[in-house]
């Protein structure tokens, strides 16, 4: 094994230990940039942050 599958593995278990904290932080980010940007953006802020917590679940799932 690699130093990347191990990285990879490790990444896939936090990613899956922390989900929630992660999500929150991903909606908060998602929050701060709609707010700066007047809602100008919301739909694509909304996208791209439901993205990233898709990767985010994903790389937990990979870890299993």
């Amino acid at each position: 094994m690699g130093f990347l599958d191990r990285f990879k593995k490790k990444t896939g278990k936090l990613a899956s230990e922390h989900e929630e904290k992660i999500d929150s932080a991903i909606d908060k980010g998602a929050d701060f940039a709609d707010d700066k940007t007047g809602g100008k953006y919301s739909d694509k802020i909304e996208s791209g942050a439901d993205k990233a917590k898709d990767f985010v679940e994903d790389l937990g799932d990979e870890e299993q």
